[in-house]
């Protein structure tokens, strides 16, 4: 999509006056301004949140990070360094397939240098010199923390506390889903997006435990290991 065409959105009008106003009561400050999330990604709908990103250029500067409704529009106003995101870009984590299309999906309202493309460019050549090992060793990471998340479920079924097993299931989900991503180097938009795309959307325990038991097989077979002894653990 255009930024002509979202230009008729009343959630990039929005993000447009706001982006507008940062800039005239930081003009010194604000390097670039974009919006990401669902806007971005020619997915607005009525309930749209607007998730507007400014680059400053010093960690500090700026806005203050906010969320507030505007006009009926739900906004965030993230506020970010130059520097910082930039580094942010350069980090590969066990969080990386929640966080990678931040990096590489911005539109831009403001940005005369071309920086939202400068922060996609860093974050592509982090990806091209990261080994198959460095992210079977984060999804041996991510993948402790889906079984923690699993097993406490698990608990919460057993002790009859349905609502609380439910809720806890759907952290293991998502927790389940980014093991896959790391896996397989693919990044999500979101955490529903990523529930969804790996086929966990409506997996019950069973079916997430039998999910986490494969990653097992493949993490092993990749070197990586889930189980070891307190000298695999120390190094």
């Amino acid at each position: 999509m255009t930024t002509d065409q979202l230009g008729t959105s009343p959630r990039w009008q929005v993000a447009e006056a706001l982006a507008d106003a940062v800039r005239a009561r930081h003009p010194a400050q604000v390097l670039a301004a974009g919006v990401q999330g669902a806007l971005a990604h020619d997915e607005d709908t009525g309930h749209s949140e607007v998730e507007l990103v400014v680059v400053t250029h010093g960690s500090g500067a700026g806005p203050r990070p906010a969320r507030r409704r505007i006009d009926g529009v739900l906004l965030d106003l993230g506020v970010i360094g130059a520097a910082e995101y930039l580094q942010h870009a350069r980090t590969l984590s066990t969080s990386w397939p929640l966080v990678a299309d931040r990096y590489l999906t911005t539109v831009p309202i403001y940005d005369p240098q071309g920086w939202f493309r400068q922060l996609a460019n860093a974050h592509l050549a982090r990806l091209a010199e990261a080994s198959d090992g460095e992210f079977a060793t984060l999804a041996r990471e991510a993948w402790c923390e889906a079984k923690g998340r699993h097993g406490v479920a698990a608990r919460l079924a057993e002790w009859y506390d349905t609502d609380a097993a439910v809720l806890v299931l759907a952290e293991a989900r998502t927790a389940t889903a980014v093991v896959q991503g790391l896996l397989q180097r693919t990044y999500f938009r979101d955490s529903v997006d990523g529930v969804r795309r790996v086929g966990l959307a409506e997996a019950n325990l069973t079916a997430v435990a039998e999910r986490l038991a494969a990653q097992a097989e493949e993490l092993a077979a990749a070197g990586r290991p889930v189980d070891g002894t307190i000298d695999d653990l120390l190094g």
